[in-house]
């Protein structure tokens, strides 16, 4: 497959509308001509950097991204479970650890890069469990796949300066390119980066690189 468009995923496990994206493009990943990068990144960091505010912040916002989040899930075969005390959940849960935990992965074992993130993702999504402690991280790695001698190794790595500053790195990667929330999908077409921002704009990505869209559950 010649000339693939490189199409990077900003993405962080706190964030459900990236979730929908991270399944989308992985569907697409052998229907269009592209090659995809999934770019694990801190998403408390872009909102400090922006001055952006999670959208829950806005009660009628919040009540709309209830029915919103349903109806998606539902059209993207995301098995996303969202409740009105969710709000309160992300805003009482760091994502920090967890994006530290698969950045260290996608620096030593990057092949357990997507079926991780994937955990994270089912876990506080789905199964609406802790994400940020340590032994709920250690699960989501197991249910993954990964050893539980390489799991502990990964998790040891966290607070190391390598793995804070490639998160960090990512993170002002995708401000570069202009990210003010998450997903952020930054397709590299035509000699330059577009970025697209959430996760219903995978069809106008399509679009720009010359690529048919077939919904998100192509068969």
């Amino acid at each position: 497959r010649m000339g693939r468009t490189l199409v990077e995923l900003y993405y962080d496990v706190i964030s459900p509308y990236s979730w929908l994206a991270f399944e989308v493009l992985c569907r697409y990943r052998h229907i269009w001509n592209i090659e995809l990068r999934f770019r694990p990144a801190f998403l408390g960091g872009i909102m400090q950097q922006t001055g952006n505010k999670p959208p829950a912040m806005l009660p009628k916002r919040g009540e709309y991204m209830l029915k919103d989040m349903k109806r998606m899930a539902k059209y993207y075969q995301v098995p996303v479970h969202m409740s009105g005390d969710d709000f309160k959940r992300i805003i009482g849960t760091s994502s920090l650890a967890a994006m530290r935990f698969i950045t260290a992965m996608d620096m030593t074992n990057p092949q357990y890069l997507e079926p991780l993130s994937r955990e994270f993702w089912m876990r506080f999504w789905s199964q609406h469990e802790d994400i940020s402690q340590p032994e709920s991280i250690l699960a989501a790695a197991r249910q993954a796949g990964v050893s539980a001698e390489l799991s502990q190794k990964t998790l040891e790595m966290i607070s190391s300066p390598a793995v804070k500053d490639r998160l960090k790195e990512t993170t002002a990667e995708a401000l570069k390119h202009g990210a003010f929330g998450m997903p952020a999908v930054v397709a590299h077409y035509d000699g330059k980066p577009h970025l697209f921002f959430g996760s219903d704009r995978l069809e106008l990505l399509g679009s720009v690189i010359g690529e048919k869209w077939l919904g998100p559950v192509p068969s």
